[in-house]
């Protein structure tokens, strides 16, 4: 167990800001956000703007889902992010070894319950 001292909650907070900020992901984060979200909002301004009812309806419906308590699109959002940046940048060895380092974490600690 990590002892929470200042300066390793230092060293966590730029480890873990190095990796949410690294451009590649921040990239692929927008990517994938469109995917799941962006369109819904231009969709809501071109249809408002345009008048075009049934766009307005669609991404209104989409949009209102979204913003539930438990919608699982930041997950998803997350997950296609991840893929993305494991097939648009293969080579980015420093990121991609964060993911399995976590995945490992994960595994052992399965196995230890």
């Amino acid at each position: 167990m990590i002892k929470l001292s200042k300066e390793n909650i230092k060293i966590i907070l730029k480890k873990s800001a190095e990796f949410i900020f690294n451009p590649r992901l921040v990239f692929c984060f927008f990517i994938a956000w469109m995917i799941t979200n962006g369109w819904a909002y231009i969709a809501m301004g071109l249809g408002t703007y345009y008048k075009i009812n049934w766009l307005v309806a669609v991404s209104g419906a989409y949009l209102s889902f979204l913003w539930f308590p438990f919608t699982p699109e930041k997950i998803v959002t997350i997950i296609i992010a991840i893929w993305l940046l494991k097939a648009v940048f293969p080579n980015d060895k420093k990121t991609l070894a964060v993911l399995v380092k976590l995945k490992q974490k994960c595994k052992e600690k399965k196995e230890k319950k």
